[in-house]
């Protein structure tokens, strides 16, 4: 139900969007009746199959669900980027033309307060007209009298080549330049945001001051995994990606911090895997906790597959990482998703230290980085995720001005303790990413 009310949200906003793209396009391209047609098609299929293939899991294949859902993704993509590429250009044409008919206006206004002045002097001018054109031929014409076209053709000379049709004008030849820039620009990055953008992998490595770190871990490596979203669009080759770059980084500690399946509960089996692939990859194992979609794939099914998988589960929980020469608390609460649904439910960070000791340096999962403001008062760092550094970011990053606090990607700090947003490794929604590389995170534990 929840899925059904979020495509019919997404149906309401792309479904005008693709009229509106259907218009300019038609008109730019000077598409006939059956042109619009086929256009019409083509949008319209978009739209639709990219719903479908959502919704559609378990009457279908998965192979024809995701070839459905990334096709249709990728066009509903274009037409949205296109739709507000579009709008900025047509909002650009709006403001050139009240601001040329504002100063034609002025202009007028202008000539009509200085024409009485001109106007006396007519009559000396209109007397002085026979003068000037007596004896003269008129204008155009050749001595005989003839018209000067008449006395070519009088003369057997060749008459002048048929003009051109004339120019486009230098304001519409703009305009339709803008208009044709703002389709290529959406078309392209929709294509590229789903065929190369979402497993364009990067390792981000980052240095964090942890007060009263002991000095034996002074360089302790934590891997962060964060919105895998395992499902229709993340399986098996991506699964491999995730494992090679995890090698790769050579941590200490591999966590996961929410979001590690999208919505289908079958694909919780492939979570119990990963995690089965990981944990040898780091000598403290693994660490893991739920996100919002965890809850919405089914929260029990989730967390058994990776405590089945040998992960260290830190839902309101706390563990000691380290030994006698010198240890942190890591500590793991629940997503703030359950506090709108569930009673008392959601993150409880007093819970979680209560099951280490008071004097260890804190480093804190929570899967919603909104949660900061809370723990920054008791932790040195806190690592989330969620927000996929905004996913689709084209010139502008929009997330930073939606989301709380402007939490979108990377570090920031607050009270005295640091925050690190991981973008994500998967996608949700369109399975595309533009301007926001997928990533896997190396924080270096510094000694402060």
């Amino acid at each position: 139900m929840r899925f059904l009310i979020i495509s019919l949200i997404v149906l309401l906003v792309v479904g005008p969007m693709g009229v509106y793209v259907h218009r300019r396009a038609s008109r730019l391209l000077g598409l006939g009746r059956r042109g619009r047609r086929a256009l019409s098609f083509l949008l319209a299929a978009g739209i639709l199959t990219m719903t479908l293939g959502r919704l559609g899991r378990g009457a279908l294949p998965d192979g024809v669900l995701r070839a459905m859902g990334l096709g249709g993704s990728t066009i509903s993509l274009a037409i949205l980027i296109s739709a507000v590429l579009l709008a900025v250009v047509d909002l650009g044409r709006l403001i050139a033309r009240l601001g040329g008919a504002a100063l034609a206006r002025t202009t007028a206004a202008a000539r009509d307060a200085g024409a009485p002045a001109r106007d006396a002097d007519a009559p000396a001018r209109d007397a002085d007209a026979p003068a000037r054109g007596a004896g003269a031929p008129a204008r155009g014409a050749d001595a005989g009298g003839l018209p000067a076209e008449d006395g070519a053709r009088a003369a057997g000379e060749p008459s002048a080549p048929l003009l051109a049709p004339p120019a486009l004008p230098r304001r519409a030849f703009l305009a339709n330049g803008a208009a044709g820039s703002a389709f290529l620009i959406g078309g392209g990055s929709a294509v590229y945001g789903a065929l190369l953008g979402r497993h364009d992998y990067i390792i981000e490595e980052i240095a964090i001051p942890i007060p009263g770190l002991p000095r034996s871990l002074d360089g302790f490596s934590i891997v962060q995994l964060s919105d895998i979203h395992l499902g229709l669009f993340v399986g098996e080759p991506e699964m491999r990606a995730a494992e090679d770059l995890v090698r790769k980084a050579r941590g200490d500690l591999v966590v996961m911090t929410g979001d590690l399946v999208d919505f289908d509960p079958r694909y919780t089996e492939h979570l119990g895997r990963l995690t089965r692939r990981l944990a040898p990859l780091a000598r403290e194992g693994v660490a893991a906790i739920p996100g919002n979609h965890d809850h919405f794939a089914g929260i029990d099914a989730t967390l058994d597959a990776l405590a089945r998988g040998g992960a260290h589960v830190l839902r309101n929980r706390g563990r000691v990482v380290g030994g006698a020469g010198g240890a942190f608390a890591l500590l793991g609460v629940d997503d703030v998703w359950v506090r709108r649904q569930v009673p008392g439910g959601g993150p409880d960070l007093g819970r979680a230290l209560a099951d280490v000791p008071r004097d260890l340096p804190r480093v804190l999962l929570c899967h919603n980085p909104v949660f900061f403001p809370e723990a920054a008062g008791e932790v040195a760092l806190q690592l989330s995720g969620h927000t996929h550094g905004g996913q689709v970011n084209l010139v502008v990053r929009p997330a930073d001005v939606v989301l709380p606090h402007g939490y979108v990607a990377g570090l920031y700090q607050r009270d005295g303790a640091h925050l690190y947003i991981n973008r994500g490794f998967g996608t949700a929604g369109p399975p595309a990413r533009i301007g926001a590389p997928p990533e896997v995170s190396r924080i270096v534990l510094v000694s402060a």
